[in-house]
């Protein structure tokens, strides 16, 4: 199957926007741990937020469904970057 030059080119920003979004994400965490925030705490309320942001875009029912794959991501190790725990 081929894809268009446009639609490489689409998926290529998308990713592009997801590599920014995570690196901004990344900064506001350290500048949260500077001042003292726990990590943990911060954590809670990126997802909050995330997941309020996601729901208003794409209703609860998507979102949940969503929500319902990351056990299974997560005890595959796809959020994890240093060792197991």
């Amino acid at each position: 199957m081929f894809t268009s030059i446009e639609e490489s080119d689409e998926r290529v920003e998308a990713a592009d926007d997801r590599r920014a979004a995570l690196a901004y994400v990344g900064e506001a965490f350290a500048e949260a741990t500077l001042d003292g925030i726990e990590e943990t705490c911060f954590a809670q309320a990126a997802l909050f937020t995330a997941f309020e942001a996601m729901v208003r875009q794409f209703g609860e029912e998507p979102v949940a469904g969503f929500a319902e794959g990351l056990a299974e991501r997560i005890r595959h190790g796809e959020f994890s970057i240093a060792g197991k725990h």
